[in-house]
């Protein structure tokens, strides 16, 4: 596996917090910034998921959307059970 270096430049506060959360963590400064920086990228790719339905199918979509909601014994099961915190 290869890997490439990815320079920051941050205030010596900042160094001093991202410090004190790697040691808490129990991990390197470079390993808590890589896992942070790559859980940060994920989830703003996956939250600004676009989904386009082709204008041929809009219609079908459409009629999908409209239609009730099917029952779901199991769920409805679900939600009538006390919750285990509860208990």
């Amino acid at each position: 596996m290869t890997t490439s270096v990815l320079s920051v430049r941050v205030s010596p506060e900042e160094r001093l917090l991202l410090e004190e959360a790697a040691s808490q963590s129990r991990s390197t400064l470079s390993d808590f910034i890589r896992r942070k920086a790559l859980e940060a990228a994920e989830v703003e790719i996956f939250s600004r998921n676009v989904i386009t339905i082709p204008a041929k199918d809009w219609e079908a979509f459409e009629s999908w959307m409209a239609r009730p909601a099917k029952a779901t014994p199991a769920l409805a099961e679900l939600a009538q059970r006390t919750p285990s915190w509860e208990k």
